[in-house]
C-alpha cells in the first residue's frame, strides 16, 4: 500500500501532490481507470494490439 507521511512544516496540499506523483509513477491510477468498467476480451486485445503498433512505429523511426 502506498503511503506518504507529512513532513514537519509541510502543507497537506504538498503531501497530496507527492502522493499523486507516487501513485502515477507506480501506475496505480491507470490500473484503477482501466478496471472502472468491464472491458470485453476482444476490446482489450484490440487496445493492446493498437498500442503495440504505435510502439513498433516509434522504434522503427
Amino acid at each position: 500500500m502506498t503511503e506518504v507521511k507529512i513532513r514537519k512544516g509541510e502543507s497537506v496540499d504538498r503531501a497530496l501532490r507527492r502522493l499523486k506523483k507516487k501513485l502515477d509513477k507506480e501506475g496505480i491510477m491507470r490500473e484503477i481507470r482501466t478496471h472502472r468498467y468491464f472491458e470485453k476480451p476482444s476490446e482489450r486485445r484490440r487496445r493492446k494490439e493498437a498500442r503495440a503498433r504505435i510502439r513498433a512505429r516509434s522504434t522503427a523511426l
